[in-house]
């Protein structure tokens, strides 16, 4: 009953908007009674916190298994990566309401699929930096993109259809990815930060070492990389 309830919910929400979703017309699309909904999930906010949540972890679950299918086939790191940002834009714009409950920070902050969603960012940041191909740190590199992609869906969206730019998206990719990679040709400085930020994606990997050096490795890294950049 649960999962039908918040699927129509969805469905009502990504059609018509928050404002359709009311106790009542969901309870009519799910064939349940309003008492119903109130049991499950207490209110309306309630509700509409369960179909975030529901929807964003399908979202996420698509995108991890791409991640997975693009590492297992060896496909080059940056166009996986670009084919994550192209997603996520795409999925912003095909469902505005979603996207405006889904980026408010302090749902984010209580949301375990958009902790699922943002380790699915940082595997494919992982995979670019351990090609020697990031120039900043992978943390860096994830805060990049995530504050990229929330302000050009907004930008977007608070644009009449009629005025949008249609180059912005990919002139935003481009320019983060302008600031995060190291693609020849590169300056020596551009090399070595390369070289140091790929040693530092592989450092919790190396079993020859106790945790505490592992940790301390990191830390001694991590200081290279931010003075270089």
């Amino acid at each position: 009953m649960r999962t039908r309830i918040v699927e129509e919910a969805a469905r009502l929400l990504r059609e018509d908007g928050p404002g359709a979703v009311t106790t009542r017309g969901v309870a009519a699309r799910a064939g349940v009674q309003a008492p119903a909904i109130y049991r499950l999930f207490g209110d309306k906010d309630g509700l509409l916190e369960a179909v975030a949540e529901h929807v964003m972890a399908d979202f996420v679950s698509a995108k991890a298994a791409t991640v997975a299918a693009a590492e297992a086939d060896d496909l080059d790191p940056v166009e996986d990566l670009r084919a994550g940002w192209n997603g996520q834009i795409d999925f912003g714009l095909s469902n505005p309401a979603l996207f405006r409950l889904l980026s408010d920070p302090s749902r984010v902050a209580s949301s375990a699929a958009a902790r699922r969603g943002l380790r699915v960012l940082e595997a494919r940041i992982h995979r670019v930096a351990v090609t020697g191909r990031l120039r900043v740190t992978e943390q860096r590199a994830v805060g990049l993109f995530q504050a990229a992609g929330v302000g050009v869906i907004t930008t977007v969206l608070a644009t009449p259809p009629d005025d949008r730019d249609p180059g912005l998206t990919h002139a935003a990719l481009e320019g983060v990815l302008a600031q995060i990679l190291s693609d020849a040709p590169v300056a020596a400085d551009d090399r070595r930060l390369a070289a140091t930020v790929a040693f530092r994606s592989w450092a919790p990997t190396f079993d020859q070492l106790s945790s505490s050096e592992r940790l301390l490795l990191a830390e001694w890294l991590d200081r290279v990389v931010v003075t270089d950049s």
